[in-house]
């Protein structure tokens, strides 16, 4: 393995990361940090409260690329041979780094998101059929709720379930990793958690009681 190669990836991986998409593009097209508004993170769902789904869904699309490129570059520069678990440990590596950059950007003041979208770009360079099945979890507990908060650490929780149910790896780290990307999720939704608990936890999609006018 090329350690100069590793060390590029390391710090590609974290200069990934810290783009702040929703940081960027809410000041450069509405002159709105959305850090100032509503729950104050710097994610998808606020940026979507804030300044509508035009703004939200480029945020969305880049935080995962962000995510999966990171996770890739040890696949690009060949530092191990493909399948094998040494490479899908750097991967995990240069994709954890990537979801640090996330939440702590050095592009925008250490100030950023909690990383759902991000940790899902990861996941989808590490396992695609597994992350689509916990996206399915996320989508079926959104409809339910209408609470992103919940179904993002549904999606979170199930990924490592999932992983030690139906599917394999050669990286006895993958598994950890899994099991501490759904803690992660867990506690970077604290705040979540409480207003879940005191019945405060806006809904992202609201619906409309029967017999309500149209």
């Amino acid at each position: 393995m090329n350690i100069l190669n590793a060390i590029l990836s390391v710090v590609l991986a974290y200069l990934l990361g810290s783009i702040p998409s929703a940081v960027w593009i809410g000041k450069q097209f509405h002159n709105i940090d959305v850090r100032e508004h509503g729950s104050g993170n710097a994610g998808t769902t606020n940026t979507i409260r804030v300044l509508g789904w035009t703004t939200g869904i480029p945020v969305l699309l880049i935080d995962i690329t962000k995510g999966w490129l990171a996770s890739m570059l040890p696949v690009f520069f060949h530092l191990a041979g493909h399948g094998s678990a040494l490479l899908t440990n750097l991967q995990i590596l240069t994709g954890i780094i990537a979801i640090i950059g996330h939440i702590f950007p050095v592009f925008a003041g250490f100030r950023g998101g909690k990383g759902v979208a991000t940790v899902f770009g990861v996941f989808l360079a590490l396992q695609p059929l597994l992350t689509i099945c916990c996206m399915g979890v996320f989508l079926i507990v959104l409809f339910i709720t209408g609470i992103v908060s919940v179904s993002s650490m549904s999606a979170g929780i199930a990924f490592p379930v999932f992983l030690f149910l139906f599917f394999d790896t050669p990286s006895i780290l993958f598994k950890i990793f899994g099991i501490l990307a759904g803690i992660s999720l867990l506690l970077t939704h604290r705040k979540n958690i409480g207003r879940l608990l005191r019945g405060e936890e806006a809904k992202f999609i609201k619906r409309r009681h029967k017999g309500a006018k149209a």
